[in-house]
């Protein structure tokens, strides 16, 4: 780790007061585990990334100004970026503090290399025959996210939409290591729906609606095993009660999502959000899990189990896991945090809708604070 000396400021407003309105003063530590919300916004034609508070409803800078980054992904105080030329980073939003990643043509695999396109594009090349995609901005480019206690570890996994492959590296790695999403993969696992880090497993929503698992601690020259469960069928989702379906037909859904979370003791929930009208009040969750007897060859009924409790636990979307809920810190039980539910697949149009939905109540609470920012995009994370 090192302080960067390549923070320099980069808000693209020219008018400072415009920018000393729109961030109230410097973000303080807070509470180990209290929920804040990474924003990237406009207002008053000014363009920032900075903290939301809802325990103090108030909009906070950061220590350095990051607005020339796209926030990927976070773990804990810290968040994985990427820069306009698709330089990769990780740095603690309270401090100066950053770690350089390598760079994303130094990735090594047995089908595909990275080359640079310019100072800000990327395209892949395919080793067999030399063809080329698509060039990729920073716009293009996923990320996920996981730094061990006391900073001893990290993994980093990249993604750009619609490739047939990943890009991983660990601390101490000098270069990116490429996880296939098709070729040599079992059928039913193919694809990138969403995915989440939690630690050294990488679990991947794949196109057919199956979960894949992968043990990225090795030390070999992959480094990956994959340890996902031989389900036989899909998850199929139930239907939606009659009064949702009334509902359906009267709003009609404008938009939909599908994404991934693994709790806390590894059970991994399916979390569907359905956007009704064109009202952002009017928003419907549903959490899912597999039945454990799906796992048996006879079994061809496979319908998913709807969760209707978290317990005491709250989900964060955007970081793909649950966590304790805790009254002292601001974190609401049997909720689910939420931002977006196409982080890793964008969908068009995309748009974050931040909320906290109560699975018991149903009801959604938002943040009129946020309705005077022009918020692009937003992420919650947990400081520790």
């Amino acid at each position: 780790m090192q302080r960067s000396p390549t923070l320099k400021r980069r808000l693209s407003c020219t008018d400072l007061k415009s920018a000393k309105a729109m961030r109230s003063n410097l973000i303080q530590r807070p509470r180990s585990g209290s929920p804040l919300l990474m924003l990237s916004a406009e207002k008053d034609g000014c363009r920032s990334n900075c903290v939301y508070n809802p325990n103090d409803d108030r909009v906070y800078e950061t220590k350095s100004d990051l607005s020339g980054y796209r926030f990927l992904g976070s773990s804990g105080k810290w968040f994985l970026v990427v820069d306009s030329q698709l330089k990769l980073y990780i740095i603690d939003v309270f401090s100066e503090e950053m770690i350089d990643l390598p760079p994303l043509e130094s990735l090594k695999g047995s089908l595909y290399k990275i080359e640079r396109v310019g100072e800000n594009k990327v395209r892949n090349i395919l080793f067999s025959d030399l063809s080329r995609g698509d060039p990729h901005t920073a716009e293009d480019l996923r990320g996920r996210l996981w730094v061990g206690d006391n900073k001893e570890d990290y993994v980093v996994v990249w993604h750009f939409e619609m490739n047939d492959f990943l890009g991983f590296c660990k601390k101490g790695d000098d270069h990116y290591r490429e996880i296939l999403t098709r070729t040599g993969v079992r059928r039913e696992l193919r694809g990138v729906k969403d995915m989440v880090l939690k630690g050294y497993s990488l679990y991947v929503l794949a196109i057919r609606d199956f979960i894949r698992h992968l043990d990225l601690s090795g030390h070999g020259e992959d480094g990956i095993k994959d340890v996902s469960e031989n389900h036989k069928l899909p998850m199929w989702m139930p239907s939606l009660s009659v009064d949702e379906q009334v509902r359906v037909n009267i709003d009609k859904i404008s938009s939909s999502s599908e994404s991934i979370a693994v709790t806390r003791s590894g059970q991994v929930l399916v979390v569907c959000s359905y956007e009704l009208g064109n009202s952002e009040g009017h928003r419907m969750f549903h959490v899912y899990k597999r039945d454990p007897k799906d796992l048996d060859p006879k079994t061809y009924l496979t319908q998913l189990l709807e969760v209707h409790s978290l317990g005491d636990e709250a989900l964060f979307l955007d970081l793909g896991t649950t966590v304790p809920a805790d009254h002292t810190l601001g974190i609401e039980p049997n909720s689910i945090y939420f931002t977006r539910g196409d982080r890793i697949r964008h969908k068009n149009p995309s748009r974050p809708d931040i909320c906290v939905f109560n699975l018991t109540t149903k009801t959604i609470k938002r943040f009129p604070t946020l309705s005077n920012f022009d918020v692009k995009d937003a992420q919650w994370f947990l400081p520790s």
